[in-house]
């Protein structure tokens, strides 16, 4: 069974269609990133699994029963990393586990873990404020894989980062993942290649156009070697030229 198993899925905001009869399926430990132009559905899809919308029509099935909010098999990393400014590293990612009741002590040991598997373990006691952009991307990746997740959802979480900071977590971000599955949306066709199995166009008509084979497979020292062979060239040229259309139909 899938980890994420999406049937004729279709969301409206009113008169205004952006998904339409989608279906999806992600395996356990896969990942999958989704390409589209603005105003195709991309982040939409992301809430609707989250459990943070109800979708017009379809199912959406994670690990077996229905998508709802606040699932502990899911974790969520969005563009803004959304810190609490007054607690501080470690106390933003002991939140999720004192939600589900664990005690504070545990909660802390499980959180300083994965704060150090995510290259954050320095920042303890430090404040949203004090730490940078890429530290604060770390932190919310920590935040969100801290209840071992079963489906990790990525919302452009490196967009407002610079380029090397960007580059060194993309070229991290499948190892960090720690065999969740991932869904990732993006509009960096390099990092979606980067990171994913599987690399989706999604259309501005709702429905996927296209299916690109990723480099995620490859060991991380060969990854981006791989995205500037002749094969990952062409795979580039495929996807730009296919947003371009899906863009423009």
């Amino acid at each position: 069974m899938p980890i994420l198993h999406v049937e004729g899925l279709s969301h409206s905001y009113g008169e205004r269609h952006v998904l339409r009869s989608l279906s999806l399926a992600i395996a356990a430990g896969e990942s999958v990133a989704l390409l589209g132009p603005n105003g195709s559905g991309k982040s939409t899809l992301l809430r609707l699994v989250a459990g943070l919308l109800t979708p017009t029509a379809g199912q959406i099935a994670l690990v077996g029963s229905a998508a709802a909010a606040g699932r502990p098999e899911v974790g969520i990393v969005f563009q803004e990393s959304r810190l609490l400014s007054w607690r501080t590293v470690l106390r933003n990612v002991t939140l999720p586990l004192e939600l589900a009741g664990e005690s504070l002590s545990s909660a802390r040991a499980t959180a300083e873990a994965a704060l150090k598997r995510v290259g954050a373990g320095g920042l303890l006691n430090r404040n949203p404020a004090e730490i940078s952009g890429g530290e604060r991307g770390r932190v919310a990746l920590a935040r969100a894989l801290v209840r071992q997740p079963s489906l990790l959802l990525l919302g452009e979480p490196f967009a407002a980062l610079d380029a090397i900071t960007r580059a060194r977590l993309d070229d991290e971000l499948p190892e960090l993942a720690a065999g969740a599955a991932t869904l990732l949306v993006t509009h960096d066709v390099a990092e979606a290649l980067l990171v994913a199995d599987r690399v989706l166009m999604l259309g501005a008509d709702g429905a996927i156009h296209l299916e690109v084979p990723g480099l995620r497979s490859l060991p991380s020292a060969e990854r981006r070697a791989a995205l500037l062979s002749p094969d990952g060239a062409a795979r580039q040229t495929r996807l730009y030229a296919a947003l371009d259309s899906v863009a423009h139909a």
